[in-house]
């Protein structure tokens, strides 16, 4: 294995002898400029790089300096960016940090100190890659685009998984933006029909006279307009899995249609006179009270009773302890390569304000939200502001003293590892307890590292 690559970006020719000297086991790259800096990153992609904020053609200033760093990060955001700095340039290196360098040294720098500081940038460097490439093994799983680490989620995913070889008829109930459709299709992937067609079909999104069109299909000239066959979604479907989402607002007619299809698992077209045998695996969700619904006679119950083989009831947002901060930095990170940006810090008053938000539009209203802050924010941090949150609730305290103390403990760790995206040993330092006892107490919980 070569030697790790350091690259040095300074114009004195003596420290540039020093750092060479002192970092002999290292393969030191130099650049003395801006433009030199950034050809020597794209060729050999070091993990870490130090940096004078004093550079030409502004040797006595850092604004070129700054530019540099700016331009290093939006190239190559991971890079750990040491910034070499003066006493009297203090007030430059804080800001340099602000943009997101990983750390500053002063001059006449300490060749010891220096060396650890950057051995610790390697390592961070290597623990991040090594997250990054277990996230990506992760995400072949059908349940991996299901970010959580809440105990509800996570009994939840493992009766996906048990559910999904059989082929029991299973209802997702779930407010709005929640996530039952991501549920459906993990239910569909780990089956043994994933290798036939997932068809969805949102019954709230299409008029009633168009719905029944839409679910059977019709033989050509069965209505104006209808100048060919046209396969409805249900037949689609053979083979695979047929997934309707908000069931609840299907009108009571189609109701008694979608029932025989239910039963029999036969179809036929609108204008049609044959009986069309169906092989799909049905699944439903939505996100109003479906008893009610029949109580009241507006949702037929045989055909309730049919869907609700296995009835899976997702927890909102609000409810999912550390979930919210965890799919924060989910989301910033996705929308940071997405929109080619440098991915930006959450700061304090920013995680709070996600901790105690009610998020009435769940998962789908905290990922737009985190967009749009990573998009609007003008600089390397997102604050409370740029979420627009307005003002956050306050959680109600626990009252039963029997059970509060797993359950505080639990709340509290996940709480940690939500703040520091992960990190055990900034969770650790947070908590103020040893990362041995960290572990063990992950592990006691039954909290997993990865995400």
């Amino acid at each position: 294995m070569g030697k790790k690559k350091l690259l040095v970006v300074e114009d004195d020719k003596g420290l540039q002898k020093q750092l060479r000297w002192s970092f002999d086991g290292y393969e030191v790259l130099i650049a003395e400029d801006r433009e030199s800096a950034l050809a020597q990153l794209r060729r050999h992609r070091p993990a870490v790089v130090t940096l004078d904020l004093g550079l030409p053609p502004d040797p006595d200033g850092a604004a070129e300096g700054l530019a540099t760093l700016q331009a290093l990060l939006a190239e190559a955001p991971d890079t750990k960016v040491i910034v070499l700095s003066g006493n009297q340039e203090r007030a430059h290196a804080l800001k340099a940090i602000g943009m997101g360098a990983y750390d500053f040294h002063q001059k006449p720098f300490d060749a010891d100190t220096l060396k650890l500081v950057v051995e610790r940038a390697y390592y961070l460097h290597a623990m991040q890659e090594e997250n990054q490439r277990m996230l990506q093994i992760g995400a072949d799983s059908p349940l991996a685009r299901i970010v959580t680490r809440d105990p509800a989620m996570l009994r939840l995913c493992r009766s996906v998984e048990k559910l999904a070889p059989s082929s029991a008829t299973v209802m997702l109930l779930g407010d709005s933006g929640s996530g039952k459709e991501l549920f459906a299709r993990g239910l569909h992937d780990l089956s043994a029909r994933h290798d036939k067609r997932f068809v969805a079909i949102n019954c709230a999104a299409i008029p009633a006279d168009l719905l029944e069109s839409e679910l059977f299909g019709h033989e050509k000239g069965a209505f104006t307009g209808a100048g060919q066959q046209t396969l409805g979604k249900i037949e689609m479907a053979q083979g695979g899995t047929f997934f309707l989402d908000e069931i609840g607002d299907m009108a009571m007619a189609l109701q008694a249609k979608l029932l025989r299809f239910v039963q029999e698992r036969v179809i036929e077209r609108i204008g049609g006179r044959s009986e069309i045998a169906i092989d799909a695996r049905i699944v439903c969700a939505t996100h109003q009270d479906l008893p009610k619904l029949v109580r009241e006679g507006r949702f037929r119950e045989d055909l309730y009773y049919r869907l609700s083989e296995v009835v899976l009831a997702i927890p909102p947002l609000r409810e999912r302890v550390g979930d919210a901060v965890l799919l924060a930095h989910h989301f910033k990170h996705q929308a940071s390569l997405m929109e080619r940006r440098h991915v930006p810090a959450l700061t304090e008053d920013a995680v709070l304000a996600i901790e105690q938000y009610g998020w009435p539009g769940n998962v789908r209203e905290l990922e737009n939200c985190i967009r749009r802050a990573v998009i609007m924010a003008e600089g390397p941090q997102i604050c409370a502001r740029d979420l627009g949150l307005g003002g956050v609730p306050q959680a109600d305290a626990p009252v039963n003293l029997r059970q509060v103390r797993d359950a505080a403990e639990y709340k509290v760790m996940v709480t940690a590892l939500a703040r520091t995206n992960g990190s055990i040993v900034k969770a650790a330092e947070l908590l103020g307890v040893s990362r041995p006892t960290l572990y063990d107490l992950m592990h006691h919980h039954g909290i997993r590292i990865s995400p």
